[in-house]
């Protein structure tokens, strides 16, 4: 901003042919003085602006520019616009209308296909019409291969942003760099959870998967910490697409939303921090051997340099003065609203050995009438090391792993056997009572008088 220049390249050549005739319209000519200055003008070079080579104009090219200049000043020397600027004057109406026919109903067909095609079926003469000016006209009707593929045709985006801290968070993962352990790659993924109004970091934690149960518990670190949010923005990932985050949301009173698959600049908040991630911190962590120096050195960068650094976003304030600074509703959100939220609840069937399934192990129960028969486990995800549970006539039984080893040591009851001989509890002989009955015996009187 510290010298004036031309707005465009009209008002530079503007600009070019007032500093010709211009002089001559600050002087008192006469018509014959006029023609013979204009005669002389006409004999010289002139450098255009953007050109390389210099030309001469025509007396009645600069007499034109003379009479502009005089009533109308540098505006009236601008260069007039084409009409037809921007559209492909090569292409006829009924061939604009095959071409996007053809476009509309087959998007992934390139511009030397459809070419191509039309020649080989007669439809247009080959060399009419050029790849070029097809590609063109394309782009101008937002119909070119690239919009397409991202959606963004006749799409407007806005900037936008959550009115306040708390009101919308953003959670996505990122790909790092392996990490060699023990001689073998281990993967990296880096969840992490941001605040749109403020840009804040919520969470942010190094795995070496990409789960549902990660996402979740880096949830439920934010949520004891911060509240739950009102509404939770994620991609259409597997990891973010399971009913268990879509149950605890609902139940948390958070709405969540989901962006338009294919859509990347829709997640730009999510997308930049990322990208500051990766410039600051990743591309200079070397190599680490575990996701403990990983992490402690993700959680250094994020306090000590992106929280408190002016942010383009934030209009130079910083996450953490945005987020602090601004009033938020009291927390009224507390351990136990939590447990409920994150507790699932499924239908089992326990098997004739005491066990069932489980987020893919095997547990056991004791209490061994139930074999058979189905039952409803629960089990809270705030803490993943809490065995799940069974809830029957009111008590809260917990499941303990299978160990089949020590189940081989354990005592059993052995159920009762008409092979074995054991002493009656209770007097049951039906054999017996149609014996007394034949003989004419009264059982019944005669265990009497026995007792």
């Amino acid at each position: 901003m510290s010298s004036l220049a031309p707005k465009d390249h009209a008002e530079a050549v503007a600009l070019f042919r007032s500093e010709i005739v211009g002089a001559l319209t600050r002087r008192e000519l006469d018509r014959g003085e006029l023609a013979h200055a204009l005669a002389e003008l006409s004999q010289q070079r002139f450098r255009p602006p953007g050109r390389k080579s210099t030309k001469t104009y025509s007396v009645a090219t600069l007499e034109r520019w003379y009479y502009a200049y005089k009533s109308g000043g540098l505006e009236a020397l601008r260069p007039a616009p084409r009409s037809d600027r921007g559209r492909c004057r090569e292409l006829t109406p009924p061939q604009r209308q095959l071409l996007l026919a053809i476009r509309e109903e087959y998007p992934s067909a390139s511009v030397p296909v459809i070419l191509r095609t039309l020649v080989i079926e007669g439809r247009l003469e080959k060399g009419a019409i050029s790849a070029s000016t097809v590609r063109r006209f394309y782009r101008e009707q937002g119909l070119d291969r690239l919009s397409l593929r991202q959606g963004t045709r006749g799409k407007v985006r806005l900037r936008w942003q959550a009115e306040r801290p708390g009101a919308l968070w953003h959670a996505d993962v990122c790909h790092g760099a392996g990490l060699r352990i023990d001689g073998k790659t281990q993967p990296v993924r880096i969840h992490g959870i941001i605040d749109d109004a403020s840009r804040y970091v919520i969470a942010l934690q190094a795995h070496h998967t990409e789960r549902e149960i990660d996402m979740l518990g880096l949830l439920v670190r934010a949520v004891r910490k911060h509240g739950p949010p009102d509404a939770f923005y994620l991609d259409n990932g597997s990891t973010y697409r399971g009913q268990t985050l879509s149950l605890a949301c609902a139940r948390m009173g958070t709405a969540l939303i989901h962006a338009k698959p294919y859509d990347a600049p829709a997640r730009g908040k999510m997308e930049r921090f990322w990208r500051s991630l990766r410039e600051g911190c990743l591309d200079f962590v070397g190599a680490l051997t575990s996701l403990h120096d990983l992490n402690v050195r993700l959680w250094a960068w994020i306090d000590e340099h992106y929280h408190r650094a002016p942010h383009g976003g934030l209009m130079g304030s910083t996450p953490e003065s945005v987020y602090e600074n601004t009033p938020r509703p009291v927390d009224t959100f507390d351990e136990a609203m939590l447990r409920k939220a994150l507790t699932i609840h499924a239908r089992r069937r326990v098997r004739r050995d005491s066990t069932l399934p489980m987020d893919g192990a095997d547990w056991e129960t004791d209490l061994h009438f139930l074999a058979g028969r189905l039952v409803t486990v629960s089990r809270c995800l705030v803490d993943p090391s809490e065995p799940p549970w069974i809830e029957h006539e009111g008590r809260r039984h917990p499941l303990h792993p299978v160990n089949p080893k020590a189940n081989a040591q354990r005592p059993r009851r052995s159920p009762s056997c008409l092979d074995n001989a054991h002493p009656a509890r209770t007097p049951f002989d039906p054999p017996k009572a149609l014996l007394d009955r034949a003989l004419g015996k009264n059982s019944t009187s005669d265990s009497e008088q026995d007792r």
